[in-house]
C-alpha cells in the first residue's frame, strides 16, 4: 500500500468533511483501546499489590495444628483433644523425604510488655531460626534469632515495629535495651518492619519473637508444640504429601485413619494457586471486555465508511471513468480506514498510559515502592499492530463496495 503527500491530503479532506461524524466514529475506537489498556494495566497493578502482601512468604509451605478428634478409635472417645510434640517434628522429617524445611512454633497472646514507664500488649512467639525461611522477616535493624540463642536459651527478642512505636521514642535505637514481658526481661536484638503479608499466629508488627528453647523454659511448656511449619522441595506439591504427613501423625497419636478433622493442615500452596487462577480469569475477562469494546468501535468505523462510500458514489465513478484502477480505489478507502483507526487508537493508548501513570503515583508507598500498573513496551507495540489490523478489516467491506461501482451507474445515480 502506497502512502504519499497527495494521499494524506485527500484522507485529511475526507475525514474533516464531516467533523462530527468522524469524531464520534473515532471515539468508539479511542474508548475501546483505552478500555483495553486501562483494564490490562489496572489488572496487572492489582495483581502486583496482592502479591506484595505475600512478599517473603514461602508459597510452597504448609502449617499443621491439632484439633479435637472426629472419630472414636482404640478406646478413645470422639472429641478427644491431642497435642503435638517435638517428636512429631522428627517423625515427619524422617518419614517425608519431600520436605525441605520443618520447624515448630509456640505462642502466647495478649501478654503485657513494659519498657520504663511505657507498656503495651503483645504476642510472644517462640521460633527457631529456620522459620525465617518460611515467613521471611524484614529486619529493620539488628538481627534475627540464631542457633546460639537456641542452644544457650538466651533471653533475647526481636520486636515488631508497632511494639517499638508503643515502647520507644521516635528515632530511639532499641537494640541492646531491655524490655519486660510477663515479668521476664529480654534484651532487644532486632527490629522487624511490617510488610503487610500473611502472618502466622498473629501480626508480626505486634509480636515479640524469642528463641524457642527460651519460651519452653519460661512458660514450662515441656516438649509440646502448637504449630508445625514446613516447606517442600522444588517440584513437589504440598497436596501430594499431605496424606503422608497426616498418616504419620495419626498413627503416632492413635487417631483414626479416616478422621478428617483431627489434623488440620493449611496449604498455602493451594491458596496461592487459587489466587493465580483468579488473576488468570481476570486477565481473560479483561481481554474479552477490551477486545469486544474495540471490535464494536471497528464495526462503527466500517459502518461509517460504508456511508462515506455511498455519499462518494459519483466521485468514485468519475475516478473510474478517467482511468483509476480498482486497486487505487481499494487503496484509498483502506487508507482512510487505517488512518482514522490508528489516530483514534494512538490517542486511546496515550490517554490510557497517562491514567495508569497517575495510578502508579497514587498507589506509591511511603518507602518508594511502586506497583506495576504500566503495560509493557511490547504490549503497546502489539496493541498498535492490532489497531492497524482492525483498521484494515474495518475498511475491507466499504473498499470492495467502492470497487464494485461502475462509472455508468454512478452517472445514472447522479
Amino acid at each position: 500500500m502506497r502512502f504519499d503527500r497527495d494521499i494524506f491530503e485527500e484522507i485529511l479532506i475526507t475525514i474533516t468533511r464531516n467533523k462530527t461524524r468522524s469524531f464520534l466514529t473515532a471515539f468508539g475506537v479511542f474508548w475501546g483501546i483505552f478500555m483495553l489498556i486501562a483494564l490490562m494495566g489496572g489488572g496487572q497493578g492489582m495483581q502486583g499489590m496482592m502479591q506484595s502482601q505475600f512478599e517473603g512468604f514461602a508459597t510452597n509451605s504448609g502449617f499443621i495444628w491439632p484439633q479435637a478428634t472426629g472419630e472414636a478409635y482404640k478406646g478413645f472417645r470422639k472429641g478427644r483433644w491431642w497435642t503435638m510434640n517435638l517428636d512429631d517434628v522428627e517423625r515427619v522429617k524422617k518419614g517425608v523425604e519431600e520436605i525441605d524445611v520443618i520447624t515448630p512454633t509456640l505462642s502466647r497472646w495478649n501478654r503485657n510488655v513494659v519498657y520504663q514507664d511505657k507498656k503495651s500488649t503483645t504476642i510472644i512467639k517462640g521460633l527457631y531460626p529456620e522459620y525465617n525461611q518460611i515467613e521471611q522477616m524484614k529486619i529493620q535493624s539488628g538481627r534475627f534469632i540464631n542457633d546460639v540463642d537456641i542452644k544457650e536459651g538466651r533471653k533475647v527478642c526481636v520486636i515488631g515495629d508497632r511494639i517499638y512505636e508503643n515502647l520507644f521514642d521516635n528515632g530511639e535505637d532499641p537494640i541492646g535495651k531491655y524490655i519486660k514481658a510477663d515479668g521476664v526481661y529480654y534484651q532487644v536484638i532486632g527490629l522487624t518492619k511490617s510488610n503487610d503479608n500473611i502472618n502466622i499466629q498473629g501480626d508480626n508488627s505486634e509480636s515479640i519473637i524469642i528463641p524457642f528453647t527460651t519460651m519452653q523454659r519460661t512458660y514450662n511448656m515441656g516438649r509440646n508444640i502448637e504449630l508445625l511449619c514446613f516447606t517442600v522441595n522444588p517440584g513437589v506439591q504440598v497436596t501430594n504429601i499431605q496424606p503422608k504427613i497426616e498418616g504419620i501423625l495419626k498413627e503416632a497419636h492413635l487417631i483414626a485413619p479416616n478422621d478428617k478433622q483431627a489434623v488440620m493442615l493449611l496449604n498455602t500452596e493451594a491458596m496461592f494457586g487459587m489466587m493465580d487462577n483468579l488473576f488468570n480469569g481476570i486477565r481473560i475477562l479483561i481481554w474479552m471486555v477490551g477486545l469486544g469494546t474495540l471490535l464494536a468501535g471497528a464495526i462503527g468505523v466500517s459502518n461509517i465508511m460504508m456511508v462515506t462510500v455511498k455519499e462518494r458514489t459519483t466521485e468514485i465513478g468519475i475516478r473510474r471513468a478517467i482511468g483509476a484502477r480498482k486497486q487505487d480505489i481499494l487503496q484509498q478507502i483502506l487508507s482512510e480506514s487505517i488512518v482514522l483507526t490508528t489516530i483514534a487508537g494512538m490517542a486511546g493508548i496515550s490517554f490510557g498510559v497517562m491514567i495508569l501513570q497517575l495510578m502508579e503515583i497514587g498507589t506509591m508507598k511511603e518507602d518508594g515502592t511502586i506497583y506495576p500498573f504500566q503495560v509493557s513496551f511490547w504490549m503497546a507495540i502489539s496493541t498498535c499492530m492490532l489497531l492497524i489490523a482492525l483498521g484494515l478489516l474495518a475498511g475491507l467491506a466499504p473498499a470492495y463496495r467502492a470497487m464494485a461501482i461502475r462509472p455508468i451507474e454512478a452517472i445514472r445515480d447522479e
